[in-house]
């Protein structure tokens, strides 16, 4: 019996190139500008200092730390600090009304479906959870948030280490094995698996589900299938 779904984003809920493509290139023109203007903002400077001692730099100056933020814009590196600063950065283009976040059609409505018949929803993804929160309230279905009782981020842990989704469940109360987890990566499904989580793969492209999965994959939210608890 499932009691919560834990989702992805990327290429679960929405597009991957809406984040690849829109997100990304927004974020990494306007950083340089964004970090000259905010450098006085503690919670600013709480991320910069975050990223520096990522990297290793005992000291460094403001346009390299620019400069190593950017390379891991480019190298799509799942960093915390790095998440935090773009989440700050996609928040003035959402109110600025620059682009609405795209999701899949069949999301929307499966998410209210199993909201209303009392499954808790939560998001588990590397974006910051501002991010998160900031994608689902300007969706180009609206506000989503109102369907989701909890985010979490790699502030909880790496998306591939089943202890990640071990803290999660302890979070959450429920034991692991009345949690389904939704997402289109394998290596993250067999860590949520090997926490003891039901798990889902999404093969949003046609022909994408491989060969001896030890996850049910389907093509939509549509195909999901669960006992709910009652």
């Amino acid at each position: 019996m499932i009691k919560a779904i834990l989702t992805d984003i990327e290429g679960t809920t929405s597009s991957i190139s809406f984040v690849k493509d829109v997100l990304f290139p927004y974020a990494r023109k306007r950083l340089p500008a964004f970090v000259e203007t905010h450098a006085d903002d503690p919670v600013v400077q709480h991320w910069l200092h975050e990223a520096a001692k990522e990297a290793g730099l005992v000291s460094a100056t403001r346009e390299e730390i620019i400069d190593l933020l950017i390379s891991w814009i480019d190298a799509d590196r799942k960093s915390t600090a790095l998440k935090a600063l773009q989440g700050m950065i996609w928040e003035a283009g959402y109110l600025d009304g620059e682009y609405r976040a795209h999701v899949y059609p069949d999301v929307p409505a499966r998410l209210r479906a199993w909201r209303d018949a009392g499954t808790r929803l939560y998001v588990y993804s590397s974006g910051s959870i501002a991010a998160q929160k900031l994608l689902f309230a300007h969706t180009e279905a609206g506000d989503l948030t109102p369907l989701f009782s909890g985010y979490f981020d790699t502030e909880t842990g790496a998306k591939r280490d089943a202890r990640s989704y071990r803290r999660i469940a302890d979070a959450l109360g429920v034991p692991p094995g009345e949690i389904l987890f939704l997402s289109d990566v394998t290596e993250e499904l067999d860590a949520a698996r090997a926490a003891g989580m039901q798990t889902t793969l999404l093969a949003r492209s046609p022909g994408r589900c491989p060969d001896g999965t030890p996850h049910r994959c389907v093509a939509d939210f549509d195909a999901v299938a669960f006992d709910a608890a009652r």
